[in-house]
C-alpha cells in the first residue's frame, strides 16, 4: 500500500458528514493561486491573465470607454456572455439601450474551462439566452418625468439603480443572509455608460456641476453591497468626457480595477504604418490588492488590442525596427517617441540615434 501525506477530511464539528472543500464550489469560478480569493472570468482570457487570473468576487471592474464607444461594449458583452455560459445570474443596467437588446447581441462561445472565447461576428443561440436568469434595468422605464429631485442627494437614476441591485442581492440570497434555494451562484452586474448625461449626471457637461458628488456616492454604496455578497460588477464609463479631473481620480480610487481603452480611430495613429496591425491601446491603470489599503499598478505598459473577425485579442505592442534608409523622417520620429512613451518594455533600441547593425 502506498503511503501518502494527503488525508481525507473528516466530518465537520457541526456533526454533518459533508466533507467538501473549504472554498465555495460554484460553476465558472476558481480560487486565486495567490490568496485563495474566489475569481470569475471577465469573458476575455487575455484580460484575466493581466488581472492575476480573473475578476475577484466582490470587486468592481471599471472600463474607460474609447472615444467612439466601439470596443468597450465588446468587453461588456463578453462579461455577460461568460455569465450565461456558466449559469450565473445577470443584472444588466443601461440608460441607453434596453438590456434585452444587449443580450441579443452576445456572440456564441467556444469550449474552455475558465474564460471562453466568443465569436463577435455571430449571435448566441436564443434558447441559451432564454434559459438564463437575468434582470434588466432600463432607466427610461424606471424614472418618471414628474419625479422631484432632492438637493445634495444622488440623482434619481442612481438611487433607483442602487435600490434595484440591493433588492436582487437580498431577495435571491446573494448576501448569504437567506440561503439560496438552489446551489449557490454568482451575480454578475453590468452597468453601461455610467456617468453619462443619459443617467441624469452633469459631470460630462460642466466642470463643477450640481451633481459632482453623485457618481462617487453611488460607487461608494455599490462597493459596499458587492463586498458583502457573491457578486462582481463591470462598469463602462466615458471618462474622456468628464470635465473635472478630480472626479476621475475619485472614481479610480473607488474602483478595484481600472482598464482604459484608447482607439486609433480618428487619430494620427490610424494611418501610421507603425500601428497598422492594431486597433488601439489598452491601459491597465489599476489592479487590486485585496485586503490592503492601496491598489497596485501593473508593470506592463505596452499593450495593444486588435479585433479580428471573430476575436478580440490583447498582446504586447511590438514596433518594427528602423532598418531602412527609405523610412520617412516623420516615421522615425514617431518610432522614437513611441519607444520613449512605452518605456523599457518595448522598442528601446529603436529609439536610439543610431541604426541597428547586423
Amino acid at each position: 500500500r502506498n503511503v501518502t501525506s494527503f488525508q481525507k477530511r473528516g466530518p465537520r464539528a457541526s456533526g454533518t458528514n459533508d466533507s467538501g472543500p473549504r472554498l465555495v464550489s460554484i460553476a465558472g469560478t476558481r480560487p486565486s493561486v495567490r490568496n485563495g480569493q474566489l475569481l470569475v472570468s471577465t469573458g476575455l482570457p487575455a484580460l484575466d491573465q493581466l488581472l492575476g487570473g480573473g475578476l475577484a468576487v466582490g470587486t468592481v471592474l471599471l472600463i474607460e470607454e474609447d472615444k467612439y464607444n466601439i470596443y468597450s461594449p465588446l468587453l461588456f458583452k463578453y462579461f455577460l456572455a461568460e455569465g450565461i455560459v456558466n449559469g450565473h445570474t445577470l443584472l444588466v443596467a443601461s440608460a441607453k439601450e434596453d438590456p434585452a437588446n444587449i443580450l441579443q447581441q452576445i456572440g456564441p462561445v467556444s469550449s474552455s474551462r475558465f474564460g471562453h472565447y466568443y465569436d463577435a461576428s455571430k449571435r448566441m443561440p436564443q434558447e441559451l439566452i432564454e434559459a438564463s436568469n437575468w434582470h434588466g434595468f432600463f432607466l427610461p422605464e424606471k424614472i418618471s418625468s414628474t419625479l422631484k429631485v432632492e438637493p445634495c442627494s444622488l440623482t434619481p437614476g442612481y438611487t433607483k439603480l442602487l435600490q434595484f441591485i440591493q433588492n436582487i442581492i437580498y431577495e435571491e440570497g446573494f448576501d448569504g443572509s437567506n440561503p439560496q434555494k438552489k446551489q449557490r451562484n454568482i451575480l454578475r452586474i453590468g452597468i453601461q455608460n455610467l456617468g453619462s448625461p443619459l443617467w441624469g449626471d452633469d459631470i460630462c457637461c460642466a466642470e463643477n456641476g450640481g451633481n459632482s458628488h453623485s457618481l462617487t456616492k453611488f460607487l461608494y454604496v455599490l462597493r459596499g453591497l458587492l463586498r458583502t455578497s457573491l457578486s462582481a460588477c463591470i462598469i463602462t464609463m466615458p471618462t474622456h468626457l468628464i470635465q473635472n479631473k478630480a472626479i476621475i481620480a475619485r472614481v479610480t480610487n473607488l474602483s478595484d480595477i481600472v482598464v482604459g481603452l484608447e482607439s486609433f480611430i480618428g487619430s494620427e495613429r490610424e494611418t501610421n504604418p507603425l500601428y497598422k496591425d492594431y486597433h488601439g491601446l489598452i491601459h491597465i491603470r489599476q489592479i487590486p490588492r485585496l485586503n490592503n489599503l492601496i491598489c497596485d499598478e501593473s508593470d506592463v505598459k505596452d499593450l495593444a488590442f486588435k479585433l479580428k473577425r471573430k476575436l478580440f485579442t490583447i498582446e504586447r505592442l511590438h514596433l518594427p525596427p528602423d532598418l531602412s534608409d527609405t523610412v520617412s523622417r516623420s516615421s522615425k520620429m514617431d518610432l522614437a517617441e513611441s519607444a520613449k512613451r512605452l518605456g523599457p518594455g518595448c522598442g528601446m533600441m529603436a529609439g536610439g540615434k543610431k541604426h541597428l547593425d547586423f
